[in-house]
């Protein structure tokens, strides 16, 4: 703007919607309305932030609305002319797809993963159930710690591993993968899938009324309502899920090592729910001649929007509200995504009980643990030395 004339008055609207459309860094479309009243004005009223937002996030054009729970204004405007309610709403989308934009692009990166709901089928449960897959290290007390499917004769049989996230709203980065190494088998093999596929969604609402009826009734204690969700989940498998986002299929190579499949560009999980699916067998075992799929680990890395935003979903509609509940940045965590897990605790009380009862057990430090083949190499390296 220079000698007090504005160039978007000598532009029209479809140019200057235009360059402005160009603009790919929500930092820079804030930065503009920022500059006069008529710029902030003509951001808002073509709700140019929140296209910006459906470019970089196609699932947030699901949106029905958006609603504030916080700062100046809860909800609707419930009175006033239709011309100020209208401008209200239009202000009210910009600053929740401004934050939410934010959010987005410059909230922390951390492990995802909640809690495990569901595997779609299990060797030994619970000693072989998906629950395992939380844990980082894939032998815990001298025991082996991997999840496992039943066996079958045909390789092509595929496996699904279901897990919550930490938050309604989640922008996913990459998900890390960790086939079972048998190391108590001869030849050692690797039970690793021929392929995997991801997709993201949420609950369906009917379900999410169930639940809540549900734990009413047992004062919301929350092992109630997870019980209730998985036992759900059993009887009706993908029937309580709607997916709201499909991957392209990975390749898995058949390696006992944590493998990185990084999606193509970032994705927002709506509803928090996230589905590995493990396509084809490739190891089958000696002992009985089945194909088995077995993982050790699963770690989900992304930016978590909660506290800050959730969502509202609406029964038999693919629509859903987004909830603004705070404009504060969210702290980051306090333990890195390689800090233990609960899980992670819960193996290691066990462990102090069984040495109190008098029980010998190997005690696991955080990422180390002893080896016998290797004090067993020590000490031979030590004899060799000696007899030098």
């Amino acid at each position: 703007m220079k000698n007090g004339l504005d160039f978007l008055d000598l532009l029209n609207c479809d140019v200057s919607l235009k360059i402005l459309t160009n603009l790919e860094d929500p930092s820079d479309l804030v930065r503009f309305s920022a500059v006069s009243r008529s710029w902030r004005q003509f951001v808002i009223e073509n709700g140019l932030l929140k296209h910006l937002c459906w470019r970089m996030f196609p699932e947030i054009s699901r949106v029905d609305h958006v609603n504030e729970l916080c700062g100046t204004a809860k909800g609707h405007a419930e009175a006033g002319s239709s011309n100020f309610m209208e401008w209200e709403a239009l202000k009210r989308e910009h600053r929740v797809y401004a934050f939410f934009a934010r959010g987005c692009l410059s909230f922390a990166l951390r492990e995802c993963i909640y809690e495990a709901i569901i595997a779609s089928s299990t060797d030994n449960d619970p000693e072989e159930g998906i629950h395992n897959t939380l844990e980082p290290r894939d032998r815990v007390a001298r025991r082996a710690s991997y999840w496992s499917s039943k066996g079958q004769s045909n390789p092509a049989v595929p496996e699904t591993l279901t897990y919550r996230l930490c938050a309604d709203l989640c922008v996913i980065t990459e998900i890390n993968i960790r086939p079972f190494q048998a190391y108590f088998q001869i030849g050692k093999p690797i039970y690793s899938a021929n392929a995997v596929r991801f997709r993201m969604g949420h609950v369906k609402s009917c379900m999410d009324n169930i639940v809540k009826e549900s734990c009413q009734d047992c004062g919301n204690d929350k092992s109630c309502m997870d019980n209730i969700v998985k036992k759900s989940c059993q009887d009706c498998g993908n029937e309580k899920f709607a997916w709201t986002y499909t991957s392209q299929e990975f390749p898995m190579a058949q390696e006992n090592c944590l493998q990185n499949f990084r999606l193509p560009e970032p994705v927002l999980c709506i509803g928090g729910i996230l589905k590995i699916e493990l396509l084809g067998r490739v190891q089958r075992q000696e002992m009985d001649s089945l194909y088995y799929i077995c993982v050790s680990h699963v770690q989900v890395v992304g930016r978590p929007l909660s506290p800050a935003f959730g969502i509202q979903t609406f029964e038999h509609s693919e629509k859903f509200v987004l909830e603004a509940l705070s404009y504060k940045q969210p702290t980051s965590p306090a333990q890195s995504s390689s800090a233990p897990t609960l899980q992670m605790r819960v193996r290691d009380l066990e462990q102090i009980l069984n040495l109190l009862r008098g029980n010998v057990v190997d005690v696991v430090e955080y990422g180390y643990e002893w080896e016998i083949e290797d004090e067993e190499s020590d000490e031979e390296d030590e004899d060799e030395e000696d007899r030098e």
